[in-house]
């Protein structure tokens, strides 16, 4: 009966199915400017803002003796990756703070809980002394200032850097991570203001 079966099998086999032929690559070029979008810049932070994101503090160590610590507010930060772990945030080229930054190698990013606001703003804001009168130690690999009241903390490498138009795309190799030991709720940021989030 088993002998029977096989020879049915095997009359009744299917054939192997044909080769797919890859589809030819698209051509790829630049934009020109006569066929861009014509997009408002203020309709486009509008309309951008209606999504909430996060708010975190980029930090870095002196990257020489002598030089205080970097850090910036940024609220285009992201997971990339789970193997390896990766994360990423977007900073402007014309920003101060992201060349030394560079030249340190590292990075923390402090994920600010729900009434660091003001803190945010402070680091917001370019040439001043970032740091005085600021809570923090040092993350276990890189050093980078870690922020006393932070809800959680990624300490990462530079790992990879892309432009995005007028940004960077800021690649970070996770080397250690944590939160703290009674996370608040986190601070939102939503069409331009802060919020916090509420019970549903």
């Amino acid at each position: 009966m088993a002998e029977a079966a096989v020879r049915y099998l095997r009359s009744n086999r299917t054939p192997a199915p044909e080769p797919v032929e890859p589809m030819p690559r698209p051509e790829l070029r630049c934009v020109a400017e006569d066929e861009r979008a014509p997009l408002d810049p203020g309709e486009f932070r509008r309309v951008l803002g209606n999504f909430a994101t996060g708010v975190a503090i980029i930090t870095a160590p002196p990257a020489a003796d002598g030089d205080s610590p970097a850090g910036f507010a940024c609220q285009s930060f992201t997971s990339l990756s789970l193997a390896p772990p990766l994360v990423a945030f977007m900073v402007g080229r014309t920003s101060t703070t992201w060349p030394r930054i560079a030249r340190a190698g590292t990075f923390c990013v402090n994920v600010l809980g729900a009434g660091q606001g003001e803190l945010c703003r402070a680091f917001a804001v370019s040439g001043a002394d970032k740091f005085a009168g600021v809570g923090y130690d040092a993350a276990p690999v890189s050093g980078s200032p870690r922020l006393t009241g932070a809800v959680a903390w990624i300490d990462c490498a530079v790992h990879a850097v892309h432009t995005g138009g007028d940004h960077l795309i800021v690649v970070g190799r996770v080397h250690a991570l944590g939160t703290a030991d009674d996370p608040s709720d986190p601070l939102l940021f939503h069409r331009g203001r802060f919020a916090r989030l509420t019970p549903s």
